[in-house]
């Protein structure tokens, strides 16, 4: 019982995480030595560090066919867009869902789906507020192309928000990835885009809450119609 109580609170780091953890000590216990409740707020943020960088382990469903949730956090927006010009596919608009996380989500992102990454691209760009729509469009990002089996491509792309200042990427043009597999993270707050294939509609709502590499986003083989939120 102790055990699963302890697995339940505390996750695995995620290697981007150990030498910021480090600094918030280090700064914890200057704070300390200056004034004891500044030193307490230095253990609060130190905690949030650790909460900030956590990377656990998911349950990916397996069906094939399934797109999964690609980050933590609140579906903000779901619309028809062009994927971003430099990832070279088709500039057909196709169904946007884009992941909002705050500073409190787990910030680890996994791939939607199976396939083979094709195109790699980074852009410059602002750090507005990612809920906006204009984000996807104005900030930093980075994005990835990827070749499903069945010859249908998907885009995904993270983006840099008000307070995140760096995206992290893993892969490379040819990787072979499957469906949940880690790819990156972007740190303090950020959006990631899923640019669905062409005729594919999501299973999901604007203002539902998505985990990464086990919420399904949508499903290739499914014939309903987008489906509409009630919140309750």
């Amino acid at each position: 019982m102790a055990a699963d109580l302890a697995s339940t609170v505390i996750k695995p780091l995620h290697r981007e995480g150990y030498r910021f953890l480090v600094i918030f000590a280090v700064i914890t216990l200057v704070l300390f030595l200056i004034w004891t409740p500044l030193g307490w707020v230095g253990v609060g943020l130190t905690v949030w560090c650790y909460y900030f960088f956590r990377d656990p382990e998911r349950v990916t469903p397996s069906r094939e066919g399934l797109i999964i949730s690609p980050a933590d956090g609140i579906v903000s927006a779901i619309e028809p867009a062009v994927p971003p010009v430099e990832l070279g596919l088709d500039p057909t608009p196709r169904t946007r869902v884009s992941v909002f996380m705050n500073v409190f989500d787990c910030h680890v992102n996994r791939m939607p789906i199976g396939g083979t990454i094709t195109a790699v691209a980074y852009r410059p760009g602002k750090f507005l507020n990612a809920s906006l729509d204009k984000a996807s469009d104005d900030n930093e990002r980075n994005g990835l192309a990827v070749e499903l089996t069945d010859g249908r491509s998907l885009a995904v792309v993270q983006i840099a928000g008000l307070v995140a200042r760096r995206i992290l990427c893993d892969v490379q043009p040819g990787d072979v990835l499957e469906t949940g597999q880690r790819f990156g993270m972007i740190r303090f707050g950020s959006r990631v885009d899923v640019y669905l294939p062409d005729g594919v509609a999501p299973l999901v709502a604007v203002g539902q809450g998505m985990i990464a590499g086990e919420t399904v986003l949508a499903d290739l083989k499914a014939e309903e119609a987008p489906r509409l939120g009630v919140m309750r």
